[in-house]
């Protein structure tokens, strides 16, 4: 546990034998819950397996972490598509560009706003894997940075590509779908 915690500064890690603090959380002895902020959802991983060790619980971690802001690869994948959030908003963008930082500030901004509601994921246009996903949006690398929303359910989705990534166009692409 103590060394899969240190693989992730990012995540806060708690360890607990308290019955109070066990009973108050509805988790069993024995068990990793990795709980999840963004959709208010939570994963267990049972311990009593002899085969859990550091790099298993490292990955259980990796793949089921969703952050307000989740990066989309085939690690968090598994993540992005067990959400209890049905509805999911990426951010096609190139990572290496230079306003990639600022982007991502307005984004995070307005993740803030659809917390619970809207799972915000990014996608890098320069990852080879990632290309599946601006094509099934139609989409060529020349309209990138692009909005696109999507509704497991239905499949019903959205495009909006833009010049510039802002709170406000991102609010306003969410509401407009949601209505």
């Amino acid at each position: 546990f103590r060394l899969a915690a240190g693989r992730i500064p990012e995540v806060p890690f708690g360890l607990s034998t308290g019955p109070a603090v066990l009973s108050y959380y509805g988790v069993a002895t024995d068990t990793v819950t990795l709980f999840r902020r963004v959709d208010n959802d939570r994963r267990d991983l049972d311990m009593n397996s002899k085969d859990v060790d550091a790099e298993k619980m490292t990955r259980f971690i990796r793949m089921n972490e969703l952050r307000l802001v989740t990066e989309y690869n085939p690690v968090t994948a598994i993540g992005v598509m067990q959400s209890s959030l049905q509805l999911h908003l990426l951010l096609i963008t190139d990572k290496m560009s230079p306003k990639h930082p600022e982007r991502m500030r307005r984004y995070r901004a307005a993740a803030e706003l659809f917390k619970g509601k809207i799972l915000f994921i990014l996608v890098d246009s320069n990852l080879k894997s990632n290309e599946r996903i601006v094509s099934f949006f139609k989409l060529k690398k020349s309209q990138l940075p692009a909005l696109a929303i999507f509704h497991s359910p239905d499949e019903e989705q959205d495009v909006l590509t833009l010049d510039e990534v802002s709170a406000e166009h991102v609010q306003d692409f969410c509401n407009r779908f949601l209505q």
